[in-house]
């Protein structure tokens, strides 16, 4: 996901899209195994379509959070789009693996 930062703050001089790239790049790698401990913790707590909804809903407002604050802490300009398909895309994997695993034989 740091290329799409990049590429989110490519209107902006350098070394800013560079800075914006590598921090979510180092962001995504580190919440991506943060997010899955989280689901494995919330699985035997909550059940049923609650703990389907709640546990992908939990890891994306840390994703949120997370890459917003630090994001602001850097300087990245354009923290709207830069967050806008790695929040898409770790919330999707937040709600195919909390289901996989409420699912599995």
């Amino acid at each position: 996901m740091g290329g799409w930062a990049v590429f989110a703050n490519a209107a902006h001089p350098m070394p800013t899209p560079l800075v914006s790239g590598v921090v979510q790049g180092v962001l995504s790698a580190t919440i991506t195994l943060a997010l899955k401990a989280v689901i494995e913790h919330l699985l035997p707590r909550i059940s049923g379509l609650p703990g389907l909804i709640l546990s992908p809903l939990a890891c994306a407002a840390i994703s949120v959070t997370l890459l917003s604050l630090v994001h602001r802490a850097v300087g990245t300009p354009e923290i709207a789009t830069t967050l806008a398909l790695p929040v898409t895309v770790a919330t999707s994997y937040a709600a195919l693996y909390n289901h996989r695993l409420r699912h599995a034989p």
